[in-house]
């Protein structure tokens, strides 16, 4: 995705955590499944100019609520491993300026571009991205 040289943070973490930080980052009280923290300037919609903010190569943080993560792949009847690769990826397009909340045009390219990395990770062709 031309980030080669580029680092991520991940933190795994339970319910009571990610409830925290989404209170503090995002304002709601409640847990969720993964938050994503960029380090890039985004400057335009297309994710076509972006950057990373200067003294970096840090492109950001994702935070996967494990907790969460187990529900969620028990509702879906896929494995951790497998649910855990979709909040990845999920909060690593974030981090390079997806996001699927800017309309249905933007859900459609980040849906895509899911399906296409989770195939690159993933044995199972039928994972949905997210």
């Amino acid at each position: 995705m031309g980030y080669n040289d580029h680092e991520i943070s991940i933190l795994f973490t339970d319910n009571t955590e990610i409830e925290k930080l989404n209170n503090t980052f995002r304002g709601y009280q409640k847990p969720t499944n993964v938050l994503s923290f960029p380090m890039l300037e985004i400057s335009d919609d297309n994710n076509k100019d972006t950057k990373i903010l200067p003294g970096t190569k840090l492109l950001g943080d994702v935070v996967i609520s494990v907790e969460t993560a187990i529900f969620e792949a028990d509702q879906a009847k896929i494995t951790l491993e497998q649910r855990i690769s979709q909040l990845l990826i999920h909060g690593i397009l974030h981090l390079i300026g997806y996001d699927h909340e800017k309309g249905e045009d933007h859900f459609i390219k980040m849906e895509a571009k899911s399906l296409e990395l989770l195939k690159l990770i993933e044995d199972d062709t039928n994972l949905h991205a997210f």
